[in-house]
C-alpha cells in the first residue's frame, strides 16, 4: 500500500528536531531507520502528517568511550555496531545481537536508537540494554535527562519519552574484562522477531557466578529483566539444578501473547530454555 500524505522535514541539529517535534505535536513522528514506522504507514496503521528525518544530524551518530562507559549515538546503524572494533572489544554481546536482527539490507539502515525507542516488545535491543544496565539520554523542550533502560518501557509501544523528546544517546557501562555473555534467540526463520530470546551478561570468580543480569525479549508486552532468575545463580557453578531453577524463575515473570509463533504456554516454555542456553554459553565464555 501507499502511505498517506505527509510533510517532510530534515533538521540539521538536535535542537531543531526537538523544536519541530514540540511545535508539530502528535502529528509529527521522528524518522530514524524507518523499518518500524514506514511499514506501519504503508498499512495505514500510522498516518503522521509530518516526518522529522534525523539523518541530517551528525551528532546523533558515532561510538565513543567516556571512562567506564561506552556511548552510542542513536542514529548509529546495526551494521556499524557489527563492524565496530570498540563494540567487538568492549560489549561483544551487542555485535552478537545485531547479527541476529533481520538481514544485512535492514542492518545497513536500521538504527540502535530506533530499535530501543519505539517500544516494540519484539525488538531485540531493549532487553539486551536492560541486561547491560544501559541508560538513555533524552532531549526535549525542557532540556536533557537520563532514564535507565529498565525504567523506559511502560507497555507495548509506550515509553518514558515525553512529547517533543528525542532519544539521542545510549550509554552502556563497560562490562569487566573476561565477562561472559550470550544472546539466545529462537525464531521461525532468519530475520524474524524472536519467539523467545534471552540475553545474559555475567562474571565468574573462582569458578562461580559473581554477577549476572538476564534480559528477556518478546515474552511480555515490554522487555523484561529476570532479576530473581539472575539472583538464584549468584554463588553457584551453574549446575543443572540451578539452571532449571533459573529457567523456572524467569518463566514466572513471562506473559507472552499467543500469536503465529505459538501459544503462550509454548513461548513461556522455550523462553526458559533460552535462559538456560544463554547462561551456559555465557559461563563458557567467561574467563
Amino acid at each position: 500500500m501507499i502511505p498517506g500524505p505527509f510533510q517532510f522535514h530534515r533538521p540539521q541539529s538536535v535542537a531543531d528536531a526537538v523544536k519541530l517535534l514540540s511545535s508539530l505535536g502528535d502529528e509529527a513522528r521522528p524518522l530514524a531507520g524507518g523499518h518500524s514506522l514506514v511499514p506501519m504507514m504503508k498499512l495505514r496503521l500510522a498516518s503522521p502528517e509530518h516526518l522529522v528525518d534525523l539523518h541530517g544530524i551528525g551528532s546523533l551518530k558515532g561510538i565513543r568511550r567516556e571512562g567506564d562507559t561506552l556511548v552510542i549515538g542513536a542514529m548509529t546503524t546495526q551494521h556499524e555496531l557489527v563492524t565496530s572494533p570498540e563494540i567487538a572489544a568492549l560489549v561483544p554481546i551487542v555485535k552478537e545481537t545485531s547479527l541476529q536482527i533481520a538481514d544485512p539490507q535492514v542492518r545497513y539502515c536500521g538504527t540502535l536508537g530506533g530499535n530501543v525507542a519505539n517500544g516494540d516488545p519484539g525488538n531485540d535491543m531493549p532487553g539486551l540494554m536492560m541486561a547491560l544496565g544501559a541508560r538513555y539520554r533524552l532531549e526535549g523542550p525542557d532540556g536533557a535527562r537520563e532514564v535507565e533502560a529498565v525504567d523506559f518501557y511502560q507497555g507495548a509501544y509506550f515509553t518514558a519519552l515525553e512529547p517533543g523528546e528525542l532519544l539521542t544517546e545510549i550509554a552502556i557501562p563497560v562490562p569487566p574484562a573476561g565477562h561472559g555473555y550470550a544472546y539466545e534467540k529462537l525464531k521461525r526463520k532468519i530475520g524474524d522477531y524472536a519467539t523467545a530470546a534471552a540475553a545474559v551478561v555475567l562474571a565468574l570468580s573462582g569458578g562461580k557466578v559473581a554477577t549476572c543480569r538476564i534480559g528477556l525479549t518478546n515474552l511480555s508486552e515490554t522487555p523484561l529483566l529476570a532479576e530473581d532468575a539472575a539472583a538464584c545463580v549468584i554463588g553457584t557453578a551453574l549446575d543443572e539444578a540451578t539452571l532449571a531453577k533459573a529457567a523456572d524463575l524467569a518463566r514466572a515473570v513471562m506473559q507472552p501473547a499467543a500469536d503465529g509463533r505459538g501459544p503462550a504456554e509454548y513461548r513461556t516454555h522455550v523462553g526458559g530454555i533460552m535462559v538456560m542456553r544463554a547462561l551456559k554459553r555465557a559461563a563458557a565464555r567467561a574467563a
